[in-house]
């Protein structure tokens, strides 16, 4: 790449930050706080119930191992630091997520040890352990670990005050987004956990950064800013907690502090309802943008926890068509069919870090098999398979020239990227079928401006996608990713076949104005997970192509 093609790559990335992420992330890496070693405040009392919150599946096999993003890890060979594993399993080895995982109870003798053996070997100040984002969760996972119960030492205490210290010069104004309510959220956990003037502070900086965050971070329709899945989940988890904290701790909180977390709750039903729409027959959600499962907690979880905390049962009823505004997802649900449809910007255009080039791209399930799927995520960090699953080949939608639909580049940028452009939904009078309409200008920074327009229609029975390509390019390409469990043949001129599901259900597949062949590829439903599966890529011929997709009924 020639010098001006990368300046102009940085342009089109730093032109939308916002002020505070430029000069904040050199105050952020200029100037470090002194830890700050006084005696711990003292334990507030509580005030009202502490409901137990969604667990995690377990992440600890032994006393001093783990199994963290698919990869086992011992303490004794690994110690909490060093170069023998990527950053992100150092970062989730110092979240202590397993003292409040599936069966936590009988594994407290060796997360009492742990917590102790963390105090003893991470120094204040120094190592990942005490990088803001991962000392964010773990003041909230060992909080949240002695309200369920257990007893934590003295040492430990203490060690949490120094955190919650050097939280408070360490806030991530630089990186915003999910970051930052993490550190938000951690300051109002550990400023109801204690009492004092000093846990008052910590309260009151906790709640003034939420109020900003929450109206910004939770969009009207429910959904989460960043357009992910995933997070969307470790959303609404977090607002959970935060509501049962307040809920503990009420008599911590001014009437002032009382209105502002008044409105929680019904934002935790609002997040819970996105979360349900955004989820396939299997009961887990669908992976756009950076998502995988494991990450947060199941659905399920945050399903029984939302009812805990909020004392009844979110309502929620599926309809054949639900349009999420905001957030710019439509759920389409005819028989036993359900397709996700990706209409949205990538997310915020100042944070992009979690976006995938995958406008227009979708996701399908018949009865509780996933039969198409985008790519997932099974890796962060600066690498080729990292940017090869942001890609827009790795989804359900159409790639021009080769080029990806938003210029993903690094780990977590993006240069100019895809807007949607004139969506048209027009459900049949019977409520039987819909049909959605939508372009972007994603490609419009190529030669000859192309536009790519996508037309579905969907019933109980089928599902056809029209893909059309306006403006002079050089080639087009509309790819279809099969679920690994999904068995695709090729008929006679690799213009129709068959995709049999587990159950035997055959869908019968059809491409018109267009030249298909099946071609090797891989799905990314976890981190540290990568599964082989086959994508139909789907030639245009003279700018148009269309697929054509039919079901019917198991066989007998």
């Amino acid at each position: 790449m020639g010098w001006w093609k990368e300046a102009g790559r940085y342009w089109h990335t730093l032109r939308h930050l916002r002020p505070v992420q430029l000069y904040g992330r050199v105050w952020f890496h200029l100037w470090r706080p002194k830890p700050d070693l006084r005696p711990a405040p003292l334990l507030a009392k509580r005030s009202g119930p502490w409901h137990l919150p969604a667990r995690r599946l377990p992440s600890m096999p032994s006393p001093r191992g783990w199994v963290l993003l698919n990869e086992p890890g011992q303490l004794d060979e690994l110690g909490w630091d060093g170069p023998q594993r990527q950053k992100l399993w150092r970062y989730n080895q110092h979240y202590f997520d397993d003292l409040n995982a599936l069966g936590a109870a009988a594994r407290l003798m060796w997360h009492s040890a742990l917590v102790n053996d963390w105090v003893t070997h991470n120094p204040p100040g120094q190592g990942n352990g005490w990088e803001p984002y991962p000392l964010s969760l773990r003041v909230v996972n060992w909080v949240k670990w002695t309200l369920n119960g257990a007893a934590m030492s003295a040492a430990a205490h203490q060690s949490l005050a120094v955190q919650v210290r050097w939280l408070t010069g360490r806030l991530e104004n630089h990186l915003l987004g999910n970051h930052l309510f993490a550190n938000a959220k951690a300051l109002v956990m550990a400023g109801l956990y204690f009492e004092g003037p000093e846990a008052d502070t910590w309260l009151a900086l906790g709640l003034r950064i939420l109020a900003s965050e929450v109206p910004e971070q939770v969009l009207p329709d429910g959904g989460h800013f960043e357009r992910s899945t995933m997070y969307h989940a470790l959303a609404l988890e977090d607002m959970l907690d935060l509501v049962n904290a307040c809920q503990c701790f009420a008599n911590r909180l001014s009437p002032a502090q009382q209105l502002q977390v008044a409105e929680w709750p019904l934002l935790a039903s609002t997040l819970q309802a996105w979360l349900l729409t955004m989820c396939h027959p299997d009961g887990e959600i669908g992976l756009f943008n950076d998502a995988a499962f494991d990450i947060a907690p199941s659905v399920a979880e945050l399903v029984g926890y939302t009812k805990r905390v909020l004392g009844s049962e979110v309502t929620w009823i599926a309809q054949p068509l639900v349009y999420l505004k905001d957030s710019g997802y439509l759920r389409l649900a005819h028989g036993t069919a359900l397709a996700l449809l990706d209409v949205a910007p990538v997310g915020p255009d100042y944070l992009p870090g979690h976006a995938h080039a995958d406008t227009l791209s979708f996701e399908l399930s018949v009865g509780v098999q996933r039969v198409l799927v985008n790519s997932g995520t099974s890796c962060y960090g600066n690498s080729a398979e990292r940017l090869r699953q942001r890609g827009t080949a790795a989804h359900n939608t159409v790639i021009v020239n080769g080029q990806d639909s938003s210029e993903v580049w690094g780990g977590f940028r993006v240069a100019r990227r895809a807007y949607p452009l004139g969506l048209q939904i027009e459900p049949s009078a019977d409520a039987t079928a819909t049909k959605v309409g939508c372009a972007h200008s994603g490609y419009a920074r190529l030669p000859g401006k192309p536009v790519h327009h996508r037309t579905w229609r969907m019933d109980a029975h089928s599902l056809i996608v029209a893909d059309l390509v306006r403006g002079l390019h050089q080639s087009a390409e509309a790819r279809f990713h099969f679920h690994p469990a999904v068995q695709v043949q090729t008929g006679p001129g690799q213009v129709e076949g068959t995709a049999t599901l587990p159950d035997g259900t055959v869908m019968i597949w059809q491409i018109e104005q267009g030249q298909a062949q099946l071609e090797a590829s891989s799905w990314q439903p976890r981190f540290g997970q990568v599964q082989p599966n086959v994508c139909l890529a789907v030639q245009l011929v003279n700018g148009r192509s269309t697929f054509h997709f039919r079901w019917g009924p198991a066989k007998a």
